[in-house]
């Protein structure tokens, strides 16, 4: 059966990436957006109020106006009647305005006996009916709003005066508010309708100020990622002042990540070097002699020396991982692995396929990437009968694939469910008839736990064995 062998404690190794956790709320919302909303809604506030302020000073001004207009025919009533004697005041005439002679014009006088409240005189325009009006304070002029004939409301304006010593009269003069009240209304919709273009006006504005005021981030956005696909080694420090330290203090980091990992190999391979001496040593000691005590600590050093490379190769590429800015191409790397593939088993003419509908880059190193597929690639056509496809597929949210998918089946006699379990354990051969290790999936275990992927075996479409290889990408 295939040489099949991948470690199962690969796949739960230490260093792969957490799972994102769920936005809450509007966390995920963009900065700008929540400036466009946060303006917006103070504009609309401020907007309402002052728009609320505009309607209240111009209705008080209209009162105001009108009840100047009331007072001008008021004065001009006590002006006719002085032309009389105190007991017996004239009958006041035309006061300029004909709809005080127009029958239920909304525009009425009256002239009342302070005491009784007689009627006295009267505009035309009441036929003969009287104002329900308020009682003022001697001396006083009183402010109303009145129900007049016809159920109409009426803005009233009441003095009392006094001819003479005893001679006292109430004198009321009332118009109409719907006219009022309709250049209120006009006035109301004119402000409205300025007001709604000036907040339009000043979203669109807000929208601009806030997209060219966090252009930088979007600079700095594009040239941190040229530093994580490899494009760039450093990120652009020519920035606003707000932003530039924060773009110095990411280089910084970014060359504190390289030092440590530089420091981390050096310390590989002197350990690399400090081993294995002492290792080959006591191999070639034990070499050649026929005593089991021989035997077994040859046998012994040679699993030690295996250990030791696996783990020290471990940490190499637990190094490498952590390496900002490595990245490269998967197309051109799985093509020339197919290329080379084909050649080695040129004498079995099989027909390996790639299929690769959109372009994406593995976040890593090239080298690991040819050590994975590689290896899985070899596996495959060790064991197809006459077809190896090799799939490339992006899986993620939205436009930006978050992962890779490599997927490489063979139409050959395949692997039980039970027998794949088996595969999947480290150094497991289930067919010593083909040549291997039983190390060749353990690598590439280890290489997809150290990137936060993983490796699945399952059936094929063809019949024979899938192999599904998920790496993140760019």
């Amino acid at each position: 059966m295939p040489d099949v062998s991948p470690g199962a404690e690969g796949t739960q190794d230490a260093s792969r990436e957490a799972p994102r956790a769920p936005a809450r709320g509007g966390a995920n919302r963009s900065i700008a957006t929540r400036l466009i909303m946060v303006a917006a809604l103070w504009s609309l506030v401020a907007l309402l109020v002052t728009g609320f302020v505009l309607v209240t000073l111009y209705r008080e001004a209209s009162e105001r106006e009108f009840d100047a207009r009331l007072d001008v025919y008021l004065k001009a009533i006590i002006g006719e009647m002085a032309a009389g004697t105190p007991s017996s005041p004239a009958v006041p005439g035309n006061l300029g305005d004909p709809r005080f002679d127009l029958p239920a014009s909304g525009w009425y006088w009256m002239v009342m006996q302070a005491e009784t409240g007689e009627v006295l005189f009267s505009s035309e325009s009441l036929l003969g009916d009287r104002l329900e009006l308020p009682q003022p304070e001697p001396g006083e002029v009183l402010k109303s709003v009145i129900g007049g004939p016809r159920s109409a409301e009426l803005r009233a304006l009441q003095r009392t005066i006094i001819f003479g010593e005893a001679a006292a009269y109430r004198i009321a003069v009332a118009g109409d508010t719907d006219e009022l009240r309709e250049r209120e209304s006009d006035f109301a919709g004119q402000v409205a309708l300025t007001l709604l273009v000036l907040g339009l006006g000043l979203v669109g504005a807000i929208f601009l100020q806030v997209r060219v005021g966090l252009r930088p981030l979007a600079t700095l956005s594009a040239s941190l990622a040229a530093v994580r696909r490899g494009d760039a080694q450093t990120v652009d420090e020519d920035l606003p002042p707000e932003l530039r330290p924060l773009a110095v203090e990411l280089n910084a980091l970014v060359r504190s990540n390289r030092e440590v990992v530089e420091r981390a190999r050096t310390h590989v391979g002197n350990l690399a070097h400090a081993l294995k001496t002492p290792l080959s040593v006591i191999v070639n000691e034990v070499r050649g002699q026929d005593a089991p005590f021989a035997g077994k600590v040859g046998e012994q050093a040679e699993l030690m020396r295996s250990q030791v490379n696996h783990h020290l190769e471990r940490a190499r590429m637990a190094a490498q991982r952590r390496v900002i800015g490595v990245s490269c191409d998967v197309e051109p790397v799985l093509a020339r692995l197919i290329r080379a593939m084909s050649r080695i088993h040129r004498d079995r003419d099989l027909d390996i396929s790639l299929d690769m509908k959109s372009q994406v880059r593995f976040r890593g190193e090239e080298q690991d990437l040819e050590e994975m597929a590689g290896n899985l690639i070899d596996n495959a056509c060790k064991w197809a009968s006459s077809r190896v496809r090799v799939s490339v597929a992006p899986q993620g949210e939205g436009a930006t694939a978050e992962r890779v998918v490599v997927t490489i089946e063979d139409d050959g006699p395949g692997l039980g469910a039970q027998e794949r379990a088996e595969a999947l354990k480290r150094g497991r051969r289930l067919d010593e008839t083909v040549p291997g290790t039983g190390l060749g999936l353990s690598i590439v275990v280890d290489l997809a736990g150290l990137y936060g992927g993983d490796l699945s075996l399952s059936k094929a479409r063809t019949g024979g064995l899938a192999a599904r290889l998920v790496l993140p990408a760019l």
